[in-house]
């Protein structure tokens, strides 16, 4: 497992999210998270309209990712813990870091259109 792996493997979890693909994402979790779904699943902004990879660091025995996730309302940044479960990269640790309100665009009419001198 080395950066790169855990890029990638981040990165297709939060295309699933995007995607709303949750039996596809809930792949990546580790046996332990999946026993606490609707916990986990509750600290991601869903439905999601986007997803990045902040940055991945090297710790320990595993790897530290930082997903910057955007749903319509809010946009989070959430910490995951990668480690090596069944030689592959699994999430064993999911943080909220924070949370933005979006601006949310109001659609606006236009308030009469009669030029001046008109009525």
């Amino acid at each position: 497992m080395d950066e790169t792996t855990v890029r990638d493997q981040a990165s297709a979890f939060g295309d699933a999210l995007v995607a709303g693909d949750i039996e596809r994402a809930i792949q990546d979790l580790s046996e332990e998270l999946r026993r606490n779904l609707g916990e986990v699943l509750a600290l991601f902004p869903l439905p999601a309209t986007e997803a990045t990879v902040e940055s991945v660091e090297h710790s320990g025995s595993g790897y530290n990712v930082v997903l910057r996730l955007a749903g319509e309302a809010n946009e989070d940044r959430i910490q995951t813990r990668w480690k090596d479960r069944d030689g592959r990269p699994r999430i064993v640790e999911v943080s909220h870091l924070s949370r933005m309100e979006r601006a949310v665009e109001a659609e606006v009419e236009p308030v009469g259109s009669a030029e001046p001198g008109q009525a």
